[in-house]
């Protein structure tokens, strides 16, 4: 019976991940890492306020057997590209590094396709360097996820990822071959494969994107 840390778990794929994971018998316990008080209550859950900044805090609730991280945010939200990189790059490194220190063997996280450490695009680069960091760690099991357009009803409207999944939907069929890992999948999915992953528990290095994760979460 395993314990499962999770952060991000009030976004669109960490509201599903958490679902998942406490209809599974294989994880006793779910302790979501929150900013605030959070509605949703299971026996299996536990929900922890934290300030990710305060590194003692932090250290004190990641207790368990595998870490799942679904933290994202976007630049219009971070409101510049400093505070956006400290959230996808700061927090998840930060919250790896303690997990790391405490042996918890399984670190898996959602990066995104097209993560380059070296990529002109801020949001890739960004991407790349955090998965870069989280390698460097030597998990025992290091479990990275590469999804394309994430499909789901978020709590909030983003222009430019709708019509990125509304174009990426309407040439779906045509994506094909080494561009069929470009099709929108849906977050529910994703959170799936994730679940899977952890309970087969493969030793090693891990990159998963956006078509094999398809399958896996089917």
């Amino acid at each position: 019976m395993k314990t499962a840390i999770v952060i991000g778990a009030t976004g669109l794929t960490g509201t599903h991940l958490v679902a998942a994971l406490l209809q599974d018998n294989y994880f006793s316990k779910v302790k979501v890492l929150v900013r605030q008080p959070w509605a949703h209550q299971h026996p299996g859950l536990e929900s922890i306020i934290v300030d990710f900044n305060d590194e003692p805090a932090l250290t004190a609730a990641i207790e368990g057997d595998v870490f799942f991280s679904c933290i994202g945010t976007t630049i219009k939200k971070a409101g510049t590209q400093e505070n956006f990189r400290a959230v996808d790059y700061g927090i998840t490194a930060r919250c790896a590094a303690i997990a790391r220190r405490k042996d918890i063997p399984q670190f898996l996280m959602i990066s995104s396709i097209g993560a380059n450490p070296k990529s002109s695009n801020f949001y890739l680069r960004t991407k790349g360097q955090t998965e870069e960091a989280i390698l460097a760690m030597g998990f025992v099991g290091t479990y990275i996820f590469r999804p394309s357009f994430l499909i789901g009803e978020r709590k909030e409207f983003r222009f430019g990822e709708w019509l990125g999944k509304y174009l990426i939907q309407l040439f779906y069929f045509l994506l094909q071959g080494r561009w069929k890992k470009y099709r929108g999948i849906k977050a529910a999915t994703v959170a799936h494969a994730m679940a899977r992953v952890a309970k087969q528990f493969d030793p090693g290095i891990h990159i998963f994107e956006s078509d094999a994760i398809q399958n896996l979460g089917i």
